[in-house]
């Protein structure tokens, strides 16, 4: 179990809840904190004190002030306005990943919320019912409130929600999980929706399954390394720790890693003096995506446990606040550079593939990966399915951080369109299992073909060994689609992954 105290809420601990279903617990210090905040509100409240949101309309309507009859409605319609996202459900463990950190949020004591409200939320997380809510339909601020918003509607026993394994009206979810409908009153219902937690939940399960593509494409590129005979000399530790990035030095040992223990790592291949740069420069490019990756974790886990709200409440100085906090530009930025970072590596494992389908820059292996050139194409439609994918990340790479497009009568006229950061980033990384796949696919075939001349490291071996698992030596030509969306698959799975670091070790440590 989890325990939600509005800090150390890790990209790990989220995919933990979000995909694996780990259950959630608020901590006792946190529901006292939210007791507390949610007094001095009603206090303010009851005095009339003005507060945006509370007691007056939102956006061009916050000067708008609402009289007592109005206030607990007011909630109910922000909900159903702001419910306003279009399309396709958005997987659900996004929506998990999102009501998981929204308690955050809440258990920092300031959102003003009833513990009511955020124990709901809690017992549908940990009861399995999980909110129909469509993908599309955020800009990213004042957070994601069109998603949130198909959330909030089970505040009020409304809206549609999966339970095991069923969509149906929401009260009736709740009913059969045993949880009851709290209802919302004065500031519950934005205080539920004003955060960026969609793009944020998102941005961490991408930089979860990312930092793995990204080891697996260091063993992808070791096993091409072994069958293009590389010299291996632009992998010594030494040669990154004198420029001094972090990625490079790692990447640089993690493929020393895996190709340990073959002949090429110990001097007894000949190979050339200088190689071509998707060879030798694997540390510089893989590392930077480390870096960047690193960078955007850092953000994420920040928002992960600040509070992303407006307003802002501080008991301990009877104090509200207005502003911007729901602003999703601080996780936008670093995801957009995620995103295309994951390209440029894809866009290295096509070159890599490249060179092994080629002739006149393989060093000795049959044209296209086959023993038939001519009557047999091997592998050289392989390449143009890699291409097809990388047009299209190269189309999705453009940041969205830089399309504002005001809304709300230019009260909101600039957002962020992280949620469109966030869709597009799977997209990009959709596509980059399936290059991979196919670098994986191009250099098992090519280590076959130097199986009698030279041994290789053991963890390139492994990850053949995997490979073979799944998909059989093209003797002679076959259609390749199920190879490559079987590739795809096992790519995505992290099974090269998982058995290579058994053999090698942790390829994070360096």
């Amino acid at each position: 179990m989890i325990v939600l105290t509005g800090s150390g809420l890790t990209v790990e601990k989220l995919v933990r809840i979000a995909r694996f279903n780990e259950k959630v617990k608020l901590h006792p210090k946190a529901a006292e904190r939210i007791n507390t905040c949610r007094e001095m509100l009603e206090k303010k409240v009851r005095a009339k004190e003005i507060m945006y949101g509370v007691n007056t309309g939102i956006g061009e309507f916050s000067e708008v002030v609402l009289n007592d009859d109005q206030v607990q409605d007011f909630q109910k319609y922000l909900i159903y306005n702001h419910a306003a996202g279009i399309g396709d459900p958005a997987p659900i463990e996004y929506v998990r990943g999102a009501m998981a950190a929204r308690i955050n949020v809440h258990a920092h004591g300031n959102s003003g919320v009833r513990l009511e409200v955020t124990q709901t939320i809690v017992d549908l997380l940990n009861k399995g019912v999980t909110p129909y809510v469509c993908q599309k339909g955020s800009v990213g601020a004042c957070g994601d409130l069109a998603p949130m918003s198909q959330i909030a509607l089970l505040m009020m026993g409304e809206g549609r929600a999966y339970y095991k394994g069923k969509l149906m009206p929401a009260k009736e979810a709740m009913d059969k999980a045993g949880i009851p409908v709290p209802g919302l009153k004065a500031r519950d219902g934005l205080a539920t929706i004003n955060g960026s937690n969609v793009l944020t939940a998102m941005s961490a399960i991408f930089l979860y399954d990312s930092e793995r593509w990204l080891k697996q494409a260091e063993i992808a590129a070791a096993m091409s390394l072994e069958a293009l005979k590389a010299n291996m000399k632009p992998y010594t530790r030494l040669l990154h720790e004198v420029r001094g990035f972090k990625g490079a030095v790692r990447s640089a040992e993690s493929i020393n890693k895996i190709v340990s223990g073959g002949d090429l790592k110990e001097g007894r291949v000949k190979c050339k003096v200088q190689d071509a740069y998707s060879m030798r420069s694997t540390p510089q490019v893989i590392g930077a995506a480390h870096d960047a990756l690193a960078y955007a974790r850092s953000q994420v886990e920040i928002e992960l446990n600040g509070v992303g709200d407006n307003p802002i409440f501080f008991p301990d100085k009877n104090l509200q606040l207005s502003g911007a906090n729901f602003q999703g530009s601080p996780v936008a930025v670093p995801m957009d550079m995620a995103g295309y970072c994951i390209t440029m590596v894809s866009i290295l494992s096509e070159r890599r593939m490249n060179r092994l389908n080629n002739p006149a820059l393989s060093v000795g292996l049959p044209a296209f990966l086959t023993k038939g050139a001519g009557m047999f194409s091997g592998l050289m439609l392989s390449q143009y399915t890699a291409d097809m994918q990388i047009t299209e990340q190269k189309l999705l790479s453009t940041p969205a951080s830089i399309m504002s497009i005001p809304a709300a009568a230019d009260q909101e006229d600039f957002v962020s369109m992280g949620m469109n950061t966030a869709i597009k980033n799977f997209q990009i990384l959709d596509n980059a299992y399936g290059i991979l796949g196919i670098e994986f696919m191009a250099a098992a075939q090519a280590l076959d073909f130097r199986k009698e001349e030279y041994s290789f490291g053991k963890g390139t071996q492994k990850a053949k060994d995997i490979v073979r698992k799944h998909v059989e030596f093209l003797d002679v030509d076959r259609p390749l689609y199920d190879d490559h969306t079987t590739m795809k698959a096992l790519v995505k799975s992290g099974e090269i992954l998982e058995e290579v670091e058994k053999v090698v070790g942790d390829l994070s440590k360096y």
